[in-house]
This record gives C-alpha cells, sequence and structure tokens, in this order.
C-alpha cells in the first residue's frame, strides 16, 4: 500500500473545523478529521469522491 500524502482539504476552508485528505493511492480517498486521528478515517473510491465534492460544491455543504 502507498504511504498516505495527508494534506488539508480545500473544502474547509480557514476554520478548525476541517478535515485531511490522502488522494495520492490510484484506488482510494482516505479522509479524516484533522484534529482527531483517533477517529479513524473514511475511504472512498475515487469515483464517489469526486461525485461527493461534486455535490458539495453545488449545494454549499
Amino acid at each position: 500500500m502507498t504511504e498516505s500524502n495527508w494534506h488539508k482539504s480545500t473544502y474547509s476552508g480557514d476554520n478548525d473545523n476541517c478535515v485531511e485528505v490522502a488522494d495520492n493511492a490510484p484506488s482510494v480517498i482516505r479522509v479524516r478529521d484533522t484534529k482527531d486521528h483517533a477517529k479513524g478515517e473514511l475511504t472512498a473510491t475515487p469515483a464517489a469522491w469526486t461525485a461527493f465534492t461534486a455535490f458539495a460544491r453545488a449545494h454549499a455543504v
């Protein structure tokens, strides 16, 4: 498995309520809470992540 390259999501804005995304693996996108890594992470396929972020942009979630 590729080592995760975590970065703050551009969708998090400038507040403390943000997530980190690791999108350097070809088959999985990993998402976690920036402040509490012990909560674990969410994984999604690249297609599902693209659909989710498109929905979030379109609906200002």
